[in-house]
């Protein structure tokens, strides 16, 4: 087994890397950063510039499986510009890898997993979604990852099984959301956002990462939800947050307009609400290490968890 990650060297990316280095599984990767390019026996760096539609076919040679990650983060203001970045991020690059593909042998490829989002479900306090729904969100983000998942769908006319994973709010101490959410705890200014009432559907980095590699070990096929089994409102992860590093919440709910008027349309992320069921990858076997947000931010956040630098200077040794 050999696999090809785009997107290795952000946040999930390191932690999907890892997890098939464990395994002694061999990685190639895709960087727009030739400085990012590493040659090793476990870790081969190649280089594409998928804005202009390159890619060095030798990054599919011995590939048996293929993990697609590029886009660019939607937690950035939405200025018009920026919602075209992160549109043409995500096709671009799925695009070029189709590219890449129709010039090379692909025979021995058995699968491709693409991260999608479950921002294509339409906003909802009361709906449980699950991957048989087939409405979209009406909002930026749900028609990007319509787009997004349309394009996965290309990758059809290929003998390999493809699956989509729909990723929901990714917990980790090292980045993402988890640190921006903590910190206005950790200085006693923490609050929930609006009514609280908003569904989060969210999993453990670690979690997330041995989904996808249990999704190419047992050559899955089709749409999964890439969420712990139990979702839980914003105010209950507040809650939970508070609890994990022992800070009162003094506050009042933070209102809607004031982040509206700080975050612009990106305050969107803040209260949309997607309840989303994690069944269909349960049936395949799949078992979760942490199934509840309480056990999930302890680990993540308590006061056994290593020092954030030491586990950034582990990963810079590993993978830079």
């Amino acid at each position: 087994m050999k696999v090809l990650i785009t997107g290795a060297t952000g946040l999930v990316g390191k932690a999907i890397t890892k997890v098939l280095h464990q395994h002694d599984v061999p990685v190639h990767y895709l960087t727009t950063s030739k400085k990012k390019i590493v040659s090793s026996e476990k870790y081969q760096g190649y280089y594409w510039n998928p804005s202009e539609g390159e890619i060095d076919v030798a990054c599919f040679d011995g590939v048996t499986s293929i993990i697609n990650l590029a886009g660019a983060t939607i937690a950035k203001k939405w200025t018009h510009s920026y919602k075209e970045k992160v549109l043409s991020s995500r096709i671009d690059s799925l695009s070029t890898l189709n590219l890449g593909l129709a010039k090379v042998d692909s025979s021995q490829i058995e699968h491709f997993i693409s991260a999608s989002a479950i921002g294509i479900y339409p906003s909802s306090q009361i709906d449980l979604c699950d991957e048989k729904d087939v409405g979209v969100d009406d909002s930026f983000l749900g028609k990007v990852v319509q787009k997004w998942e349309e394009k996965i769908n290309e990758f059809k006319k290929y003998p390999f099984n493809i699956a989509t994973m729909r990723i929901g709010i990714v917990l980790s101490h090292e980045g993402g959301a988890l640190p921006k959410m903590a910190k206005p705890i950790k200085n006693f200014v923490g609050a929930a956002m609006g009514s609280g009432e908003q569904w989060q559907s969210w999993i453990h980095i670690d979690d997330l990462a041995e989904m996808f590699v249990f999704a190419a070990t047992n050559n899955l096929k089709g749409v999964y939800n890439a969420v712990a089994p139990n979702p839980v409102t914003n105010a209950k992860m507040t809650k939970e947050l508070a609890k994990v590093l022992k800070r009162p919440l003094i506050l009042p709910n933070v209102p809607k307009s004031i982040m509206k008027l700080v975050l612009g349309e990106m305050s969107y992320l803040l209260f949309a609400s997607q309840r989303v069921c994690s069944k269909r990858i349960e049936k395949e076997g799949f078992v979760f290490t942490y199934p509840n947000i309480g056990s999930a931010l302890e680990n993540l956040l308590g006061s056994s968890r290593p020092r954030q630098e030491d586990a950034l200077v582990s990963l810079d040794k590993e993978y830079v």
